[in-house]
């Protein structure tokens, strides 16, 4: 049972690091061929590279997220349990589905 828990555990880990790569990847690349074709026309730097791109991606990670970037922003955040339940009970009265 212990054993069963640990594999299926380093499955799940070796997964989300495989899957996090990939979309680390990706998003690296898209802030690359962005940067690339529209900051050299419009401003006239010089064009990055992949390294490059991940870091601009980390430092306005940093400066514009940051750990805030996690949890609920804004006027939910200070919100109790209760008015968060009522508040939701309101939207569901309040949005209700289309039937045809």
């Amino acid at each position: 049972m212990k054993k069963e828990r640990i594999q299926r555990f380093a499955h799940f880990a070796i997964g989300g690091l495989v899957i996090g790569s990939i979309v680390v990847a990706g998003l690296g690349q898209a802030v690359l061929q962005l940067w690339n074709w529209l900051i050299p026309s419009i401003f006239g730097l010089p064009r990055i590279g992949f390294w490059q791109a991940l870091g601009l991606m980390g430092l306005s990670w940093i400066l514009f997220a940051g750990p805030r970037g996690m949890r609920p922003r804004g006027p939910w955040r200070r919100m109790s349990p209760e008015e968060r339940a009522r508040f939701r009970q309101g939207m569901r009265e309040r949005i209700k589905p289309v039937t045809t």
